[in-house]
């Protein structure tokens, strides 16, 4: 077995690992080694191919389709050089100040992570699309949401250079998305810190002792250490693995006897897909998927966001099987597509647990107001499908496979309570939560507001799982945010612990 010995080792490279790389890396000139091990491949740019299933096999977990653990719900994460950056959207905006002061962390302000959330917006070439560069999909939504006087607005995005290829969730092809993979990571590798790649961490061993393997994969570069087991001591580990792997890494190590709250109070914007199929083609798959979103009815439970996808997954979004599902996939160019995201709430019960061999589960029950919430979405969804000119619209829980525009009046009874059952309809998360929530207390939570494990000074969490509760929107830069705080902290304790 190889042994490797660091002063600080972050594991995961994604919004969080990311930044706290970038922000950590000046402390190589001090004398610091600092690692970045990285569980997924670093992709050569010609293996961003653009196609649907090679990407989603090179990029995230399991494709994209992690199940729950009763398989009513798909989790979408990536895994790479970069993490989750490399397969989201873009989409980068600020926590509002309302969720921030329910979380009620004490040392956790909203305007310090405003400050901090600044800091990235403008790193990482944060700014609205041009408006000629924006297609039809996401114009009709725009449109349709002004005249039914909903609230709608415009999403920042991290892009330089975008040439509107339309594939953001499959890695970008033209290198415009300014993910950590383009940004924090270079900057840090650039003043000395390592990143090491196909490296998945299975446990930490005792103080600030990692237990990982390198694997072999037949794309992306070589890692820089060899093939097989490495043991890996650190004075300060950062855990930045995401909802999931976090608190399961911390799982395995044993620190849930000692942290009850770890791997609970999961969140994951429970979200659906719907179409609404125009008279004619519209230009949907090309340009920028994501532009606009419609925070209206909030206080109700859910966001909307314009989307677009491409086959495999709009095909397993669609209710239903046989000739209709085929007819409305050879009319995939008439589509204009709305996401809908529930706001869940932090419950206990919904929480990552650790299968016999020791991989993630995730226990995920949908509550009634989370239900709810995605039935009242449809139905809005629907409305504003038709206000911009559908002639028929597929929602996942209507008595028809086609709701036809003269029928338009009568939504409540062809969107219903009783077709919305979890496992007959495909509900999917990109937006995951929780699990190493901050607070006060070790009793209910695993985490103080600066990171750092409750009981264990040297070490630290500095990704989603922080989360206390739903942050109510996209949690790109709010992670980043965290992570910047994260790093502070760690730059100012490293040499003591």
């Amino acid at each position: 077995m190889r042994e490797h010995t660091f002063d600080i080792v972050i594991i995961g490279s994604g919004a969080g690992g990311g930044a706290a790389a970038k922000e950590l890396a000046p402390l190589c000139r001090e004398g610091a080694r600092i690692a970045v091990l990285e569980w997924g491949p670093r992709l050569a740019e010609h293996e961003y191919t653009g196609r649907e299933t090679e990407m989603a096999g090179r990029l995230y977990f399991e494709s994209g389709g992690v199940f729950t653990r009763d398989r009513t719900m798909t989790l979408a994460f990536g895994r790479a050089y970069g993490g989750s950056t490399v397969v989201y959207t873009g989409t980068s905006l600020m926590i509002p100040e309302r969720p921030v002061k329910r979380w009620g962390v004490p040392g956790l302000t909203w305007e310090d992570l405003r400050r901090r959330s600044l800091k990235y917006i403008r790193e990482n070439n944060v700014h609205l699309l041009e408006e000629e560069r924006l297609n039809d999909n996401n114009r009709l939504f725009q449109a349709a949401c002004e005249r039914l006087g909903f609230r709608v607005e415009q999403f920042p995005i991290n892009v330089k250079g975008c040439k509107g290829a339309g594939l953001c969730n499959l890695g970008c092809p033209n290198a415009a998305k300014q993910g950590t993979h383009r940004v924090q990571l270079p900057a840090a590798e650039a003043q000395g810190v390592q990143v090491i790649t196909n490296c998945k961490v299975q446990r930490i061993e005792g103080r600030g002792v990692l237990r990982a393997v390198v694997e072999e994969r037949s794309f992306g570069l070589p890692s820089p250490w060899e093939p097989g087991e490495h043991l890996v001591r650190a004075r300060v580990v950062i855990v930045a693995g995401g909802a999931v792997h976090s608190p399961a890494l911390l799982l395995r190590s044993g620190l849930g006897r000692q942290l009850p709250a770890l791997g609970r109070y999961f969140t994951a914007h429970p979200a659906l897909i719907l179409v609404g199929e125009h008279p004619r083609s519209i230009t949907n798959y090309y340009g920028h998927p994501k532009s606009f979103y419609c925070d209206h009815f909030a206080e109700r439970g859910f966001l909307l966001e314009t989307c677009m996808y491409f086959p495999f997954v709009t095909a397993k979004n669609l209710i239903g099987f046989g000739e209709e599902h085929a007819q409305l996939m050879h009319r995939m160019d008439r589509l204009q597509m709305i996401l809908v995201l529930a706001l869940d709430e932090a419950l206990p019960d919904n929480r990552v647990t650790l299968d016999r061999a020791g991989e993630p589960v995730v226990e995920y029950r949908f509550s009634e107001p989370v239900l709810e919430a995605l039935l009242e979405s449809m139905k809005v969804s629907a409305r504003i499908f038709f206000a911009a000119g559908a002639q028929r619209v597929h929602a996942p829980a209507g008595e028809k496979f086609l709701i036809e525009r003269h029928e338009q009046d009568h939504l409540d009874e062809l969107i219903t309570r009783r077709r919305l059952q979890p496992g007959r309809i495909s509900i999917a998360s990109a937006h995951l939560m929780g699990g190493c929530r901050m607070g006060a207390s070790p009793a209910d939570s695993v985490t103080d507001s600066w990171g750092q494990v409750h009981g264990v000074p040297w070490l630290y969490v500095a990704d989603s799982s922080l989360f206390p509760n739903c942050a109510e929107i996209n949690p790109y830069v709010t992670i980043m945010a965290f992570a910047d705080r994260v790093a502070e902290a760690v730059r100012a304790r490293w040499r003591e612990v």
